[in-house]
Formats: C-alpha cells, structure tokens, sequence
C-alpha cells in the first residue's frame, strides 16, 4: 500500500513535468535580426526590405495635401534610408523575445508631429483601391475585440520574413488573415494587406 502511495504522486509528477517540457518545445522559433540575435522587446528596430532598389526602411507619411495627419505607414523611396525604428510588444508583454506567428503590437519609436499614437493598425476597406491599408493610431496592449485591428505576426517566409494580419487575441471574432504588401499609390508605396507579401529583414537601431 505504501509503494502504490508513493507511486502516485511521483507518477503526477512525471506527467506534469513531462506537459511542462512538450510545452516549452512548442514555443515558435524567435525572430533574428541581421546580426543574428533574437529580437527583443522594447528594443528599436528598423524594418528593412530584403530585395534592395525598391525603396528603403518604413516611415509615416500623410495621406493628403495636410501635413496632418500623417497616419500611412509606407516605404522610404531610397534604399539608403532606414526609415523610422520601431518596438515590437507581444500580446504578453513579459515575454522578452519576440517569436514567429505570435500576436505582437508593432510601434514606432520616433514622435509624431501630430496628436496621435504611431501603433499600427489596419484601417478600414478603402473602396476607391479595394485595399486594407496599415496606419497607426492604435491601441496598445488589451488583446481582445475592441483591439483586433491592432495586432500583426512575423512570419518566416523562404529564408527571411514577412509581416501578417492574422489576429487570434479574440476567439470569436471574424478576421482576415492576408499577408502584409506594398501597393504604390500616386507614387507612394503604402503597406496594405497583400497577396504579395513584403519580404523584410529587421536591423537594431
């Protein structure tokens, strides 16, 4: 009876160290920089295109003839250009490394001149393209439905990586999962969701 009693909870044990083990193997790959470290939170970091003499790093730009606001999320027109940094904040921001398919914030660093926040979010249909266009004015952190729009991936593509929309921070919530890509309008190039996805490398800033 004694050995059936010590046993028992050597077997719990076991099991709960095993599910502790097989969960920590099925945490995603961390995301690499260029120089071959995990990217972090909170860290600056420029996103930078992988195929070179198709612009540069990402910025904000205005979408009209007003300085303000100045809401797109677009491409620098010269490769040399790194763009504005960003940080990048998980859906648990006590997670220190940014990993593959994960729900994250995305966030740059550098002040608007004008009164808004610089979190990216995905904008509302635009009929006139037939586009989803990333701008910024989100809301940070508080995953849920009243912050879907709010929330991109990093995902490996080939040997490199993309940007995606695929929110899972609400479960029953209706959402488009596309890749993110450039679309050039009136010369700008604007990120939106895209069959073409937009190949990126990310550099410490």
């Amino acid at each position: 009876m004694k050995t059936n009693q010590l046993f028992l909870p050597f077997l719990i044990f076991t099991i709960s160290f095993n599910s502790f083990l097989s969960s920590a193997a099925e945490a995603p790959p961390a995301v690499i920089d260029i120089a071959g470290k995990k990217l972090r939170t909170g860290v600056d970091y420029y996103i930078l295109p992988v195929v070179r003499g198709r612009g540069g790093g990402l910025t904000l730009d205005s979408t009209g003839n007003e300085s303000c606001p100045l809401d797109a999320v677009v491409q620098e027109h010269h490769e040399i250009k790194n763009g504005l940094p960003l940080t990048f904040t998980p859906v648990n921001p006590k997670k220190g490394v940014i990993r593959e398919s994960t729900d994250l914030n995305i966030k740059f660093s550098a002040a608007s001149i004008c009164v808004q926040t610089t979190l990216w979010k995905l904008d509302d249909f635009d009929e006139a393209t037939g586009k989803y266009f990333i701008t910024i004015g989100g809301n940070e952190g508080n995953p849920g439905r009243e912050t879907i729009s709010n929330w991109f991936k990093i995902d490996k593509f080939e040997r490199d990586y993309k940007l995606v929309y695929c929110p899972t921070v609400c479960n029953f919530c209706k959402v488009i999962c596309k890749d993110v890509g450039i679309f050039i309008q009136d010369g700008t190039r604007r990120l939106a969701l895209s069959d073409v996805p937009f190949k990126v490398m990310f550099k410490k800033a």
